[in-house]
């Protein structure tokens, strides 16, 4: 499932998330999702409006294990997934 996720977020949101200046500022790395790793999201969350995420290769065996992981991640962090494209996704939290 690629392209926009969350068609509740306003369009300026999503317009930020597809933009390619938004740097990647969370990386999942081999050890998966941990407690370190949602707490990082968190914490950009609480001082920025998007956090961009990239799951390095390896870490699922396909889009479909990918959106679950990237699903995961949204709701163990309190925010929605607003776009997701191969193996990167932004994340934000709405009012």
């Amino acid at each position: 499932m690629n392209g926009d996720i969350n068609l509740k977020a306003p369009s300026h949101i999503v317009r930020l998330a597809k933009d390619s200046a938004l740097q990647v500022s969370v990386r999942v790395g081999r050890n998966g999702i941990t407690e370190s790793l949602t707490t990082e999201i968190r914490d950009q969350l609480a001082t920025r409006q998007l956090v961009k995420v990239k799951a390095n290769r390896g870490i699922t065996d396909g889009s479909d294990e990918r959106s679950e992981l990237f699903e995961l991640l949204a709701s163990q962090t309190d925010s929605k997934l607003v776009f997701q494209r191969g193996n990167v996704a932004v994340f934000w939290v709405g009012k």
